[in-house]
């Protein structure tokens, strides 16, 4: 039932207008969130490189509406990627195809999402395609399709709940694509998602063991215990000389975080940052309860 409603909530512009002018919230909300500026997301990036950790960076937003605002995160994506290497960080980017024109035309996020590849492969770097919700799944699916015949500089999200994500693990594999499992965190119906956790946790290990028979570049997205002990048995069972990673969010779990690098793991650090946090802010606090327990705290004052 919370995790619903805060889902519920994350797609409520009103309540979001007034989140984001509450100063309490927005101090809450830098626990999982980088920061508003590019240069804030950077030093948070430059502290967690010192400490043995790899950064993806997310310039916060999705849902553009219009050809103007995708062209500006285009834009954006291509700053990030040149900032990244004028400063030697060591850190790659995320995206999300809403944020680069996929609600508007698919051809525009196409031509938008191929600018942002070059820019990547020019520097060196990654690009990692989030996936959202159900909506938005088979198109994102194909325009991945589509640029990696061209780039092998791109990867991709496949989400747990999603009851296809089975048929698209072993199509990805097939291909050598890089993936990064997770759970979801968007509100889906029955019909195409598994809504209680033991089903999604089932699948996540099932597409886990299908991924550690492939030998391409896997990233293990997780502050599950059960999820993490089962991809180290991936790491140790698998190609030594495989591309492997475990992923985690800013501001969630760090001291799990810091003990995986201290094991010899590599560890990657989602590093969200921007002015259009809620959304992101909400389905962090329904993925998992105990974030809302800490935002109660902050907000007591404790």
């Amino acid at each position: 039932m919370l995790r619903s409603t805060l889902l519920w909530l994350s797609e409520r512009k009103g309540l979001q207008g007034f989140i984001l002018r509450s100063r309490i919230a927005r101090r809450v909300a830098r626990r999982f969130v980088a920061g508003e500026t590019l240069a804030e997301a950077m030093e948070v990036t430059r502290r967690l490189n010192g400490r043995g950790m790899k950064v993806t960076l997310d310039h916060l937003g999705e849902a553009v509406a219009d050809r103007g605002g995708a062209a500006q995160a285009t834009s954006d994506y291509v700053r990030i990627l040149e900032r990244i290497e004028r400063e030697k960080v060591d850190a790659g980017i995320s995206i999300k195809l809403t944020q680069i024109g996929l609600a508007i035309d698919e051809d525009l996020c196409r031509a938008n999402l191929r600018r942002v590849a070059e820019a990547a492969r020019d520097c060196g770097n990654f690009v990692r395609i989030d996936m959202e919700s159900s909506e938005y799944t088979q198109s994102t699916l194909r325009l991945f399709y589509d640029l990696f015949d061209t780039f092998n500089n791109v990867g991709v999200v496949v989400q747990s709940y999603m009851r296809r994500s089975e048929d698209d693990i072993r199509k990805l594999c097939s291909i050598g694509a890089a993936v990064r499992l997770c759970k979801g965190a968007y509100s889906e119906p029955e019909s195409i998602a598994f809504q209680k956790k033991g089903g999604v946790d089932d699948n996540y290990l099932k597409l886990l063991s299908i991924l550690g028979d492939c030998d391409s570049p896997l990233a293990v997205a997780t502050h599950d215990d059960r999820m993490i002990e089962a991809g180290r048995r991936v790491a140790r069972n698998g190609n030594r000389d495989r591309a492997f990673e475990f992923q985690m969010l800013y501001g969630i779990r760090r001291d799990l975080q810091a003990r995986l690098v201290e094991q010899g793991y590599r560890m990657r650090v989602y590093v969200p940052y921007g002015t259009e946090w809620y959304p992101y802010f909400m389905r962090r606090m329904a993925e998992r309860p105990a974030n809302m327990f800490f935002v109660l705290r902050a907000m007591a004052g404790k």
